[in-house]
Protein backbone atom coordinates (compact mmCIF):
# COMPACT_ATOMS: atom_id res chain seq x y z
CA UNK A 1 0.00 0.00 0.00
CA UNK A 2 1.41 3.07 -0.62
CA UNK A 3 0.43 6.55 0.82
CA UNK A 4 0.64 10.22 -0.49
CA UNK A 5 0.10 13.24 1.38
CA UNK A 6 -3.53 13.44 2.01
CA UNK A 7 -3.63 9.52 2.69
CA UNK A 8 -0.79 10.05 5.21
CA UNK A 9 -1.43 13.37 7.10
CA UNK A 10 -5.17 13.63 7.04
CA UNK A 11 -7.37 10.35 5.44
CA UNK A 12 -5.63 6.91 7.70
CA UNK A 13 -6.40 8.94 11.16
CA UNK A 14 -10.15 9.47 10.54
CA UNK A 15 -11.39 6.98 7.53
CA UNK A 16 -11.96 3.61 9.05
CA UNK A 17 -11.36 1.80 5.77
CA UNK A 18 -8.02 3.58 5.27
CA UNK A 19 -7.29 2.13 8.59
CA UNK A 20 -8.91 -1.39 7.53
CA UNK A 21 -6.08 -1.11 4.68
CA UNK A 22 -3.24 -0.15 6.58
CA UNK A 23 -3.69 -3.14 9.37
CA UNK A 24 -4.30 -5.64 6.44
CA UNK A 25 -1.58 -4.21 3.96
CA UNK A 26 2.30 -5.97 4.14
CA UNK A 27 4.58 -3.66 3.50
CA UNK A 28 3.66 0.16 3.59
CA UNK A 29 5.15 2.58 1.15
CA UNK A 30 5.43 6.26 1.80
CA UNK A 31 7.94 8.29 -0.14
CA UNK A 32 9.81 10.48 1.81
CA UNK A 33 12.24 10.21 5.50
CA UNK A 34 9.37 11.28 7.69
CA UNK A 35 6.54 9.19 6.06
CA UNK A 36 6.90 6.61 8.99
CA UNK A 37 6.39 9.20 11.94
CA UNK A 38 2.66 9.44 10.77
CA UNK A 39 1.84 5.87 11.22
CA UNK A 40 0.51 4.66 14.22
CA UNK A 41 3.65 3.35 15.93
CA UNK A 42 2.31 -0.59 16.04
CA UNK A 43 2.61 -0.18 11.83
CA UNK A 44 5.83 1.13 11.17
CA UNK A 45 7.44 -1.76 11.05
CA UNK A 46 6.03 -2.72 8.13
CA UNK A 47 6.69 0.80 6.46
CA UNK A 48 9.75 1.65 3.95
CA UNK A 49 10.55 4.21 2.36
CA UNK A 50 10.75 5.01 -1.46
CA UNK A 51 11.95 8.06 -2.85
CA UNK A 52 10.51 8.54 -6.22
CA UNK A 53 12.80 9.63 -8.88
CA UNK A 54 13.73 12.37 -11.62
CA UNK A 55 16.01 12.39 -14.55
CA UNK A 56 19.27 14.35 -13.42
CA UNK A 57 20.02 18.57 -15.44
CA UNK A 58 22.55 20.18 -15.75
CA UNK A 59 23.06 23.33 -13.56
CA UNK A 60 23.19 26.35 -15.16
CA UNK A 61 24.90 29.41 -14.69
CA UNK A 62 22.77 31.69 -13.52
CA UNK A 63 22.72 35.76 -13.67
CA UNK A 64 23.97 38.02 -10.63
CA UNK A 65 21.90 40.91 -12.04
CA UNK A 66 18.72 39.48 -10.17
CA UNK A 67 17.17 36.73 -8.22
CA UNK A 68 14.26 34.79 -9.75
CA UNK A 69 12.15 32.50 -7.73
CA UNK A 70 9.45 29.97 -8.74
CA UNK A 71 6.83 28.28 -7.22
CA UNK A 72 5.35 25.69 -8.78
CA UNK A 73 2.02 23.85 -8.25
CA UNK A 74 -1.77 24.30 -8.48
CA UNK A 75 -3.53 27.11 -6.80
CA UNK A 76 -5.04 25.05 -3.90
CA UNK A 77 -5.31 25.65 -0.20
CA UNK A 78 -2.87 22.51 0.40
CA UNK A 79 0.01 24.29 -1.43
CA UNK A 80 -0.34 27.36 0.53
CA UNK A 81 -0.42 30.07 -2.69
CA UNK A 82 -1.46 32.71 -0.22
CA UNK A 83 1.82 32.28 1.56
CA UNK A 84 3.93 33.78 -1.63
CA UNK A 85 1.10 36.33 -2.61
CA UNK A 86 1.83 37.90 0.81
CA UNK A 87 5.34 37.26 0.26
CA UNK A 88 5.29 39.12 -3.52
CA UNK A 89 3.72 41.89 -1.70
CA UNK A 90 6.36 42.93 0.95
CA UNK A 91 8.81 42.41 -1.75
CA UNK A 92 6.63 44.62 -4.54
CA UNK A 93 9.71 47.16 -4.21
CA UNK A 94 12.42 45.44 -4.78
CA UNK A 95 13.10 45.66 -8.62
CA UNK A 96 16.23 42.79 -8.41
CA UNK A 97 13.49 40.18 -6.99
CA UNK A 98 10.96 38.43 -9.38
CA UNK A 99 8.56 35.87 -9.06
CA UNK A 100 7.17 33.10 -11.15
CA UNK A 101 4.02 30.91 -10.09
CA UNK A 102 3.30 28.13 -12.07
CA UNK A 103 -0.33 26.23 -11.38
CA UNK A 104 -4.18 26.40 -12.48
CA UNK A 105 -6.26 27.57 -9.93
CA UNK A 106 -8.19 24.37 -8.74
CA UNK A 107 -9.82 27.30 -6.28
CA UNK A 108 -11.25 30.20 -8.30
CA UNK A 109 -10.67 32.74 -5.43
CA UNK A 110 -7.05 31.57 -5.42
CA UNK A 111 -6.80 32.91 -9.39
CA UNK A 112 -8.43 36.00 -8.28
CA UNK A 113 -6.01 36.59 -5.77
CA UNK A 114 -2.97 35.23 -7.90
CA UNK A 115 -4.36 38.09 -10.58
CA UNK A 116 -4.70 40.72 -7.53
CA UNK A 117 -1.21 39.97 -6.74
CA UNK A 118 0.42 40.24 -10.10
CA UNK A 119 -1.80 43.76 -10.48
CA UNK A 120 -0.22 45.22 -7.22
CA UNK A 121 3.58 43.55 -7.47
CA UNK A 122 5.28 44.50 -10.97
CA UNK A 123 7.89 41.55 -10.37
CA UNK A 124 5.10 38.51 -9.44
CA UNK A 125 3.62 36.72 -12.89
CA UNK A 126 1.23 33.62 -12.77
CA UNK A 127 1.61 31.99 -15.64
CA UNK A 128 -1.20 29.62 -15.13
CA UNK A 129 -0.63 25.82 -16.01
CA UNK A 130 2.18 24.93 -17.99
CA UNK A 131 3.49 21.99 -19.97
CA UNK A 132 5.82 19.52 -18.01
CA UNK A 133 8.94 20.19 -20.12
CA UNK A 134 8.42 23.58 -20.00
CA UNK A 135 7.99 23.57 -16.17
CA UNK A 136 11.09 21.74 -15.75
CA UNK A 137 13.00 24.81 -17.55
CA UNK A 138 11.81 27.15 -15.90
CA UNK A 139 13.33 25.64 -12.09
CA UNK A 140 16.66 24.77 -14.25
CA UNK A 141 16.58 28.62 -15.15
CA UNK A 142 15.40 29.82 -11.45
CA UNK A 143 17.96 30.83 -8.82
CA UNK A 144 15.62 28.59 -6.34
CA UNK A 145 12.25 26.84 -5.79
CA UNK A 146 9.85 28.26 -3.35
CA UNK A 147 7.44 25.38 -2.11
CA UNK A 148 5.24 26.62 0.40
CA UNK A 149 3.11 23.70 1.18
CA UNK A 150 0.79 22.51 3.82
CA UNK A 151 0.47 19.00 3.30
CA UNK A 152 2.96 16.85 0.87
CA UNK A 153 3.68 12.99 0.90
CA UNK A 154 6.85 13.75 -0.95
CA UNK A 155 6.37 16.37 -3.51
CA UNK A 156 7.95 15.33 -6.92
CA UNK A 157 8.93 19.13 -7.48
CA UNK A 158 11.45 18.63 -4.64
CA UNK A 159 13.19 16.35 -6.52
CA UNK A 160 12.99 18.04 -10.00
CA UNK A 161 14.52 21.27 -8.37
CA UNK A 162 17.09 19.58 -6.50
CA UNK A 163 18.54 17.37 -9.40
CA UNK A 164 18.32 20.46 -11.91
CA UNK A 165 20.73 22.52 -9.35
CA UNK A 166 18.16 24.52 -8.29
CA UNK A 167 17.71 25.05 -4.29
CA UNK A 168 14.64 24.94 -2.06
CA UNK A 169 13.09 27.36 0.28
CA UNK A 170 10.49 24.93 1.69
CA UNK A 171 8.04 25.28 4.83
CA UNK A 172 8.83 23.43 7.41
CA UNK A 173 6.43 20.56 7.88
CA UNK A 174 7.45 16.76 7.67
CA UNK A 175 6.70 15.82 3.82
CA UNK A 176 9.82 18.46 3.39
CA UNK A 177 11.45 18.03 5.47
CA UNK A 178 11.35 14.33 4.74
CA UNK A 179 12.87 14.95 1.40
CA UNK A 180 15.25 17.67 2.25
CA UNK A 181 16.78 16.99 5.79
CA UNK A 182 15.79 17.62 9.25
CA UNK A 183 19.02 19.56 9.07
CA UNK A 184 18.02 21.90 5.67
CA UNK A 185 18.48 25.57 6.32
CA UNK A 186 16.10 26.54 3.69
CA UNK A 187 12.99 26.32 6.02
CA UNK A 188 10.55 28.74 6.75
CA UNK A 189 7.49 28.37 9.34
CA UNK A 190 3.88 27.29 7.58
CA UNK A 191 2.26 30.19 6.45
CA UNK A 192 4.85 32.84 7.12
CA UNK A 193 5.15 35.15 4.81
CA UNK A 194 7.61 37.26 6.45
CA UNK A 195 9.69 34.64 7.00
CA UNK A 196 9.53 33.57 2.84
CA UNK A 197 10.46 36.82 2.36
CA UNK A 198 13.31 37.74 4.46
CA UNK A 199 15.02 34.28 2.94
CA UNK A 200 13.90 35.31 -0.60
CA UNK A 201 16.14 38.72 0.62
CA UNK A 202 19.34 36.32 1.87
CA UNK A 203 19.48 34.87 -1.32
CA UNK A 204 19.64 37.79 -3.25
CA UNK A 205 21.81 39.50 -0.44
CA UNK A 206 24.33 36.30 -1.17
CA UNK A 207 24.72 37.49 -4.84
CA UNK A 208 25.52 40.72 -3.98
CA UNK A 209 26.94 41.26 -0.28
CA UNK A 210 30.06 39.63 0.06
CA UNK A 211 29.38 38.98 3.61
CA UNK A 212 26.71 37.09 2.67
CA UNK A 213 27.93 35.04 -0.36
CA UNK A 214 28.05 31.79 1.38
CA UNK A 215 24.04 31.37 1.68
CA UNK A 216 22.79 30.05 -1.63
CA UNK A 217 26.30 28.09 -1.90
CA UNK A 218 25.21 26.48 1.47
CA UNK A 219 22.03 25.68 0.24
CA UNK A 220 23.28 24.15 -3.02
CA UNK A 221 25.62 21.99 -1.48
CA UNK A 222 22.89 20.87 1.11
CA UNK A 223 20.33 20.28 -1.95
CA UNK A 224 23.50 18.44 -3.97
CA UNK A 225 24.13 15.97 -1.19
CA UNK A 226 20.09 14.98 -1.26
CA UNK A 227 20.29 14.37 -5.44
CA UNK A 228 21.44 10.57 -4.90
CA UNK A 229 18.06 10.00 -3.34
CA UNK A 230 16.45 10.59 -6.12
CA UNK A 231 18.18 8.89 -8.93
CA UNK A 232 16.55 6.41 -10.87
CA UNK A 233 18.59 3.53 -10.00
CA UNK A 234 17.89 4.10 -5.71
CA UNK A 235 14.31 4.29 -7.03
CA UNK A 236 14.62 0.67 -8.84
CA UNK A 237 16.71 -0.82 -6.29
CA UNK A 238 14.31 0.11 -3.54
CA UNK A 239 11.35 -0.90 -5.07
CA UNK A 240 13.00 -4.09 -6.02
CA UNK A 241 14.05 -4.84 -2.22
CA UNK A 242 10.78 -4.35 -1.57
CA UNK A 243 9.35 -7.03 -4.21
CA UNK A 244 12.07 -9.44 -2.49
CA UNK A 245 10.74 -9.13 0.53
CA UNK A 246 7.41 -9.46 -0.29
CA UNK A 247 7.98 -12.76 -2.51
CA UNK A 248 10.01 -14.41 0.78
CA UNK A 249 7.53 -13.46 3.13
CA UNK A 250 5.42 -16.32 4.86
Amino acid sequence: MVLTGTDLYRDIHSDEAAQRSLALAQRLVVLQGRGPDALPAALRPKARVIFQSTRARQALVKSQKHLRAVMVGHLRDEKSPQTLFAAARLLKDDPTLFIDHIGDALEPALGEAARATAAACPHYRWLGGLAHEATRRRIQRAHVLVHASRIEGGAHVIMEAVCSGTPVLASRIAGNQGMLGDDYVGYFELDDAQALAGLLRRCRDSQTNPGSAGWLARLNAQCAQRARLFTPDAERAALLQLVTELLVSP
